[in-house]
């Protein structure tokens, strides 16, 4: 599953910014910071918690808006990591899934043995760990490690951020073929946006294949 989410990584990368765009630049000279990607997300999670001294005080924490942004913040995680396997180890995808697959940390995560800590400001605190080990310079081990860290907040395993990524994956490759870019694409389909009709689609039809869903996509598409 991993390798597999890493090969749809690489291919939507090379679809949106180019071959090469490894370098740090699309094919249109755009520079690219999959860090600042990650912190941004990162930052939109915490702001899923009920954090704020002055507002809401009484609320819970939004764990299905904590998922969606956690697998936002994979798709920038394995981007940084192919990014850096490309520069250090020549790009080898299957090399890069073993470095990751062999850690304890992912053994722990793909096994469900992992733990979160039930109190949310200990839960802020792990997604504020992962990013000072991102501007730290953490290896691919690390970054990799404190994401699943971060994953956990939401009650996510191993074959749940697979199903939550394959549908963002293909649910972002249509944005892309529709407008996304340009500004012209829809984001919002009759009053919901497109990350729930997405996640519904999944829920309707457990196990759908990436190129059916894209084709389910299109249909209701209102744009």
């Amino acid at each position: 599953m991993l390798e597999t989410m890493l090969r749809l990584q690489q291919q939507l990368n090379d679809e949106t910014n180019g071959q090469g765009w490894e370098q740090g630049v699309t094919n249109q000279g755009k520079r690219i910071d999959w860090r600042r990607c990650i912190w941004l997300e990162a930052a939109e999670l915490v702001e899923s918690y009920p954090w704020k001294h002055w507002k809401n005080i009484a609320a819970q924490p939004d764990y299905d808006n904590i998922r969606i942004e956690a697998v936002d913040i994979w798709h920038f995680v394995m981007s940084e990591a192919l990014r850096l396997n490309a520069l250090e180890k020549g790009g080898d995808i299957a090399d890069l899934a073993w470095r990751i697959t062999t850690t304890d940390t992912y053994k722990a995560f793909a096994a469900g043995t992992g733990e979160k800590s039930e109190d949310l400001y200990d839960q802020i605190e792990t997604v504020e760990s992962f990013v000072a080990a991102l501007f730290a310079g953490a290896s691919v081990e690390e970054l990799t490690a404190r994401f699943f860290d971060v994953a956990r907040l939401g009650d996510l395993d191993l074959p749940a951020l697979y199903s939550l990524y394959v549908g963002k994956n293909i649910l972002n490759r249509f944005r892309q073929d529709h407008g996304y870019k340009e500004g012209s694409y829809t984001k919002i389909w009759d009053g919901r946006e497109d990350n729930v009709v997405m996640q519904e689609l999944l829920e309707k039809n457990p196990g759908i294949e990436p190129e059916a869903l894209y084709a389910a996509l299109e249909t209701v598409y209102p744009g």
